[in-house]
């Protein structure tokens, strides 16, 4: 994906569940999600034990999320993304971002065969500020 297309992605859509956000304040997702927050975007933490982070309800799984949402970032080890493409397909998400480290060949194509946008092995935050400033 080029970097045209990450823009109008990180402008497009609001809405980010976070799936694997630790409500730990020096995890890297923790940081993440801040900052998405702090810059206008909707997160929605999804954790199966937590029950708030950064002062949003959590949901345990994508589907128990009850509105839609746009983006669903995935702070997982690889091999624990081809369920959550899955996830992502079944409630209707436009774009599976896969963090920084994190890339999977069976959950790309999960993804995309669903028609959702795919971007691997990167950082929101960190393409936030390169894109947009």
């Amino acid at each position: 994906m080029d970097d045209e297309q990450i823009r109008q992605i990180l402008q497009q859509y609001r809405y980010v569940a976070i799936v694997g956000l630790s409500p730990k304040e020096d995890r890297p997702s923790f940081q993440v999600a801040q900052f998405l927050k702090d810059h206008g975007y909707h997160i929605v933490p999804v954790h199966p034990q937590a029950q708030t982070i950064l002062g949003e309800k959590v949901y345990p799984r994508l589907e128990d999320i009850p509105f839609a949402i746009d983006i669903v970032d995935v702070f997982r080890r690889p091999e624990d993304t081809p369920a959550v493409a899955e996830s992502a397909v079944r409630i209707g998400a436009k774009v599976l971002w896969l963090q920084l480290g994190i890339q999977n060949e069976i959950a790309r194509s999960i993804a995309e065969t669903g028609g959702l946008q795919v971007i691997e092995d990167r950082c929101m935050k960190i393409e936030y500020r390169r894109l947009l400033g």
